[in-house]
């Protein structure tokens, strides 16, 4: 499983022969200005929950690729209604892609779209591939609903969002990353304007005296399990 850094909490992952989108916003992030949305792959983008920030060029790269959108029952409706393939999934639920099975999770956070269309419930994604498991909290605040995921996946990676603010901060995550019982982190929605920057090594040295890893990308990185 390769999984590349896009900015803010925009992630590609390769798995099994497919390529997988997770919440695409670069157009719109300076940050990401060399990261040419026209040339990603993508059979699947999913999306966590509605605001701007996570599906900014969902449709752009869906048109082109005609990739299947996945997210909540009111996100896959919406697109669904524009004509877009989407399959809908909700809190609990698992599906069987061709690349592995997807859980959609809770998390703690608002969700509506741009134009004010409500987003339903957001959430977060539990992917078990072929070799390796990982989680994507999207944005949420620290829960103590995280418990539940070791008790039916051993991850090998867990997604966070560090950038305080908005979303849990650094210290949050560590305690989220004890809850999912997981020491390998990679940390995400951090940086992108000024309500959530981050100290990097302060963050990197913080999780070490946890005994955990946090990895910090830069755009267009990547990293293989």
């Amino acid at each position: 499983m390769k999984i590349t850094f896009y900015g803010h909490a925009s992630l590609g992952i390769e798995v099994s022969g497919m390529h997988i989108l997770v919440d695409p916003f670069i157009s719109g992030n300076p940050k990401a200005a060399h990261i040419d949305i026209h040339s990603l792959q993508a059979d699947f983008i999913l999306l966590t929950h509605a605001h701007q920030d996570h599906i900014l060029d969902a449709e752009a790269i869906a048109k082109r690729t005609n990739a299947v959108i996945v997210s909540n029952w009111e996100n896959a409706t919406y697109y669904g209604n524009k004509g877009f393939q989407s399959h809908p999934m909700n809190h609990g639920g698992s599906w069987q892609f061709d690349f592995g099975k997807v859980k959609y999770v809770n998390a703690i956070h608002s969700s509506s779209f741009p134009d004010g269309t409500y987003g339903g419930n957001p959430g977060g994604f539990v992917i078990e591939s072929e070799h390796k498991n990982i989680y994507i909290s999207g944005d949420t605040a620290l829960t103590m609903d995280m418990k539940l995921i070791p008790l039916r996946t051993k991850l090998d990676l867990a997604i966070f969002p560090i950038g305080n603010n908005f979303t849990m901060d650094v210290e949050d995550a560590i305690t989220a990353a004890e809850f999912v019982e997981c020491d390998k982190v990679l940390g995400v929605h951090y940086d992108t304007f000024g309500y959530i920057e981050i100290n990097h090594d302060e963050a990197i040295k913080k999780f070490f005296n946890s005994g955990k890893d946090l990895m910090l990308l830069e755009i267009g990185g990547f990293i293989e399990l």
